[in-house]
């Protein structure tokens, strides 16, 4: 690794945010030709500036922690995790997924990272804020610090995955591809996001507010395409909503303070997601309790 890895990162000439908005071949080419660069840069600076940090196994809610852990060691005992979930809307499932009391760490991290003044490459057509940045190492500008891709990596296979499988059937085998980003709904910025279905076949949207930091407005409105019922969801501080993606959804205007998330996908490799209607084929609990075998085919949806 460079010694001066995050030194260069630093000084490192970035695009602009109308650039990055409308994804120019500049943009493109800068991610491209120092994706390596920030690599090292944000090994660097964990090692040196974020010792200590970051987020661990404490951050889980206890009840869903055992459960999980309970049920990767005898999938048999899966039912302890499907009832932690209740079904506020139409194939629309909510939990408490992190320990409000324990998710002032994960924030401070995440503000720790936005300080570091590494390039991060917010999410295109959502928001460009400080509080944005793509997840997942198939992305362009990733957070690429090693402990939180650790973190991560750990939520997707342990947690979202069997938890897909178990809430909806029919994903499986369409949930070897993971993909995140995070999200800081401001006020006086981008403010909602307009209906709209994710190129997903699981979608898990996770509240990283902390207790007592309000928010007016941004709740997630859900149509059911079977009914036409509308519906208007607000989550408490590390709550969770899943759904299918194909699930019409859109953020509500945010009118006072902020609102933080991270939003995870699961869909199949390139990009496949389950068509509407399928057969579902019955697969075993221990096949839920797996992991699967597809490498990272690379796509990424945006």
């Amino acid at each position: 690794m460079q010694t001066n890895a995050l030194e260069q990162a630093r000084s490192v000439e970035r695009p602009t945010r109308d650039e990055q908005l409308m994804r120019a071949p500049s943009a493109q080419r800068f991610w491209a030709d120092n994706r390596s660069l920030l690599k090292d840069a944000w090994a660097e600076w964990e090692h040196s500036e974020a010792k200590g940090l970051g987020p661990n196994a404490d951050l889980y809610d206890s009840r869903l922690r055992a459960a999980v852990e309970q049920a990767w060691q005898d999938p048999s005992t899966e039912g302890v995790v499907k009832n932690l979930w209740d079904e506020v809307f139409p194939g629309v499932y909510q939990a408490q997924f992190f320990n409000p009391e324990e998710l002032k760490s994960l924030r401070d991290y995440l503000e720790n990272v936005a300080n570091a003044d590494i390039p991060l490459r917010p999410p295109y057509g959502i928001s460009l804020n400080r509080g944005g940045a793509m997840l997942d190492r198939r992305s362009e500008g990733f957070l690429a610090a090693p402990q939180f891709q650790s973190f991560y990596q750990s939520l997707m296979d342990s947690y979202m995955r069997p938890i897909s499988r178990l809430l909806f059937p029919d994903v499986n085998g369409y949930d070897t591809q993971t993909f995140g980003f995070s999200i800081q709904w401001q006020a006086d910025k981008d403010t909602s996001l307009r209906a709209h279905t994710d190129a997903s076949a699981v979608t898990l949207n996770i509240n990283l507010n902390l207790p007592g930091e309000d928010f007016s407005g941004s709740g997630v409105r859900f149509f059911d395409r079977a009914t036409r019922k509308v519906e208007e969801l607000t989550f408490a501080p590390g709550t969770a909503l899943i759904h299918h993606g194909s699930v019409p959804h859109e953020s509500m205007p945010i009118t006072e303070g902020e609102r933080s998330n991270i939003v995870l996908w699961l869909y199949g490799d390139n990009g496949a997601i389950p068509p509407l209607g399928m057969d579902v084929k019955p697969v075993s609990a221990q096949e839920r309790w797996s992991l699967p075998k597809s490498q990272s085919d690379g796509f990424a949806p945006f």
